[in-house]
């Protein structure tokens, strides 16, 4: 009998550290921004436009798909941006808190016969 008690708590805690091995780590929520290669930009969390979120720290994933435009995020605090030229991936970790934030290309921010790239979500105050 010992010894299938024993079998028993070794299974337990075997199920135990695997479970816990095996989950993630809460990190930073990974946010979205594509601009091009068309006229297009946005900032999505998975496939939801961003338009509301709460105050933390926030991974993006910045894809600047075309040489004419570049992806500019600026709010409370916030100033960050690709060069046009850039094509490619960046990776910005940012902190931000309660404000309104816009995200744009700069160079066809307004125009563009009323299409704008541009777009804006709010941190909303704890």
């Amino acid at each position: 009998m010992r010894m299938f008690t024993a079998a028993l708590t070794i299974a337990a805690l075997a199920l135990i550290l695997a479970a816990s091995s095996g989950a993630k780590s809460e990190g930073p929520v990974q946010l979205t921004g594509t601009v091009g290669p068309g006229f297009t930009i946005t900032l999505k969390n998975h496939a939801r436009t961003v338009r509301m979120l709460a105050p933390a720290t926030y991974s993006f994933a910045i894809n600047d798909k075309s040489e004419i435009h570049n992806f500019h995020l600026s709010g409370p605090g916030i100033d960050k941006k690709t060069t046009v030229a850039f094509v490619g991936t960046r990776h910005w970790t940012l902190t931000l808190r309660a404000g309104t934030y816009t995200y744009l290309c700069d160079p066809h921010a307004t125009g563009m016969g009323g299409h704008q790239m541009r777009g804006q979500f709010v941190v909303r105050a704890p």
